[in-house]
């Protein structure tokens, strides 16, 4: 999709206008001093404010609610086109996303009196076709559409592409020449479009944002900051990567996957900081649960072929051919010959699968960082929404810590309501929990302490399903055991940041295989975690003596120690806790950390990590002085270079000083 003519207008625009109307089937219109307005106009738009092309919305609304009445109808597109002037751009967006999605509420009257209730459809997320074979959805993409902003009615902008369906802007295009960076459209077109006193309210029913140069393309939502705008690198992951635009497009535009991003692939975290942040799920996110979600149903086919009662196949088999001593020749030469003796055949009673993925959902390993929190989120509502049944979800970590972060995230997205779903604080109670029928439940494995009868499980429903987050630590001990006789008919996924080892079985017995493989390497060309690099640095430990062993022995023995005190001096002798965290050995550590990054500002953030808190509190200490002494340091580096400078007459000598200081004044302005 590279052109070497650099008119973004008429070249950029229309190469992505026309793939696609020529690829992806959307209808295309040139909007830009050739629109008429009225309800018979191009657009059907009554004047330049209006960012919703009413005319598109309320033949959909018709369209795709036969049955409701007229009032209930306008009612709908009422609501999806009223502006709250007291509310903020994100909480138009949320509100509005949830009518698409979801229907939007309508009430009426019917003859008899009685009010009813009902939601309108909006879209089609199946996109059929209706009984006179007419498309459910319309997909519009309209070039140089000029929109009037609505607080300040003299503002008005000329937007690059908008995607519309059903009359809703739901893709917001900015694009820039090929010779230009891509930031540019976001730094000097989208913020300002999206202000209070711009035209924000065409991104009120927005799902997501493309800025592109016609080469290159990156995709985010109207919360995202620059630096969190992603690539679309491929529609299958045994694709290569690519960053054409024309791959985003593909992967993104084709009318099935864009109704596929907008009901599953997006998310209102309001967990953290700073206010809600509309998340839009990364490539590897959409793929990675598209493949999980596959995989319940899958399942589901299993369990319609295998119905409870045949699911297990139980057998016997001889003792001798489960537990065989191996004989070498020679201890075999050793031995006295045998006794005649009858023989004894004892069977040994086995349980194996009918189908061996009959409970076993897979392995979604995506590294650390890539977001397997919202993944699991995403994977867990779209399996709610699209596969018939009442399923529970148990929410399985190894620790409080993720525990209590990955509810917090359910929780921040609107999937689990905070006030209901339970989080089991005890054994006993994760029972009561298990019996009952609830959406959610979270737990830690160790909460799996009570001892558990095959003859009496916690449940025998074959509707839940075991998310166990970080599988590979926790499925090999007596916690794991417990769960597995508790919940004998559940399907298990494990999500894990770790790779499975090439000969752990246990894993890959219990989940099944990948389902799902986004790994570092991966990870880091997408920029989805940053670049990781190994540097052997720090306090080397050593032996000062090297007759030391000599010495210690020889002291012990003229102590006359008996067996007991022997035992505990070797155990003393043997921890290595007192050597690592000597104050010597934190002193040089805490300079070298202070050293490293203030010689390295310019390269991001930084963390120390150390073997227990106490020591992590030492260490702070050691760190915070020395830190305040480096900027000490840097000061008056900084007064004696500008002092040197003055004298300095060499233009040369005076260009390499300026530098010299600029870069001081830079590294002591990040350290403060």
């Amino acid at each position: 999709m590279i052109t070497d003519i650099n008119s973004e207008d008429r070249l950029v625009q229309a190469t992505f206008a026309d793939h696609l109307r020529d690829v992806l089937g959307w209808e295309s219109v040139f909007a830009h001093n050739e629109e008429t307005f009225g309800p018979f106009g191009t657009l059907g738009r009554a004047d330049e404010c209006e960012a919703v092309l009413l005319r598109d919305l309320r033949d959909a609304v018709t369209r795709l609610n036969p049955d409701l009445p007229a009032e209930a109808r306008e009612q709908a597109v009422q609501k999806l086109t009223q502006v709250d002037a007291a509310r903020s751009l994100i909480q138009h967006n949320r509100e509005y996303h949830g009518f698409i999605r979801n229907g939007v509420p309508v009430e009426w009257r019917d003859a008899s009196g009685q009010t009813r209730h009902a939601r309108a459809r909006v879209m089609d997320f199946k996109n059929g076709n209706g009984p006179d074979g007419t498309p459910n959805n319309r997909f519009l993409a309209v070039r140089e559409l000029k929109i009037r902003g609505l607080r300040v009615p003299h503002y008005n902008r000329r937007a690059d592409l908008i995607c519309f369906v059903n009359g809703l802007p739901l893709v917001f295009i900015e694009l820039k020449a090929v010779y230009l960076n891509m930031r540019a459209g976001f730094d000097n077109n989208l913020t300002d479009y999206l202000s209070e006193t711009s035209i924000n309210h065409a991104f009120h029913h927005n799902a997501f944002v493309i800025v592109s140069n016609g080469d290159r393309a990156r995709y985010g939502s109207i919360t995202s900051k620059w630096e969190h705008f992603v690539e679309w690198k491929r529609n299958d992951e045994k694709d290569k990567g690519a960053v054409e635009a024309e791959v985003l497009l593909n992967g993104m535009m084709a009318k099935d996957r864009l109704l596929d991003l907008v009901e599953n692939f997006i998310l209102f975290d309001e967990s953290r900081s700073g206010g809600v942040r509309k998340i839009v799920a990364r490539n590897h996110q959409v793929l990675g649960v598209n493949k999980a979600v596959e995989s319940v149903w899958r399942q589901e086919e299993l369990k319609r072929e295998f119905p409870p009662g045949r699911r297990t196949i139980r057998y016997t088999v001889p003792e001798s051919e489960m537990f065989m001593v191996a004989e070498t020749p020679d201890a075999v030469m050793d031995l006295p010959p045998p006794e005649p003796e009858k023989e004894r055949i004892v069977e040994l009673p086995l349980v194996a699968r009918a189908h061996p993925d009959l409970g076993r959902l897979g392995v979604f390993w995506h590294t650390q960082g890539s977001g397997k929190s919202y993944s699991m989120v995403m994977f867990t509502e779209k399996v709610r929404r699209h596969i018939p049944g009442n399923f529970t979800f148990l929410i399985l970590t190894d620790r409080e810590d993720l525990d209590s972060q990955i509810f917090r995230t359910f929780a921040g997205c609107g999937a689990a309501d905070p006030n209901t779903t339970p989080v089991a604080a005890s054994g006993r109670e994760l029972k009561e929990l298990l019996a009952g029928n609830y959406s959610f439940v979270f737990a830690i494995i160790n909460k799996f302490n009570q001892p558990v009868s095959e003859l009496e499980p916690y449940s025998t429903r074959d509707d839940i399903i075991v998310i166990t987050d970080e599988a590979h630590r926790t499925q090999a001990g007596k916690f794991a055991r417990n769960m597995r006789l508790a919940l004998p008919n559940a399907a298990f996924i494990g999500f894990t940041g770790t790779p499975l080892f090439k000969h752990d079985h246990l894993t890959k017995r219990i989940f099944g295989g990948y389902i799902s493989r986004y790994d570092f390497k991966r990870s880091e060309e997408d920029n989805s975690t940053v670049k990781l690099v190994y540097e052997n640095r720090g306090e080397k430990l050593g032996i000062a003596r090297l007759d030391l062993n000599d010495r210690i022995a020889e002291k012990i023995d003229q102590a006359s120690l008996d067996a007991d005190q022997e035992a505990l001096l070797e155990k003393l002798l043997g921890q290595d806790y007192e050597v690592i965290t000597a104050s010597d050995r934190l002193n040089k550590l805490a300079y070298d950390f202070v050293e490293h990054c203030a010689a390295r500002w310019q390269s991001g953030k930084s963390m120390l990590v150390c073997i227990d808190k106490i020591t992590c509190g030492r260490m702070w200490k050691r760190v915070r002085r020395l830190w305040k002494l480096k900027q000490a340091r840097l000061d008056a580096e900084m007064a004696n270079k500008s002092a040197a400078l003055a004298g300095l007459l060499d233009a040369d000598e005076q260009e390499t000083a300026e530098r010299e200081l600029e870069w001081l004044r830079g590294q002591a302005a990040w350290m403060r």
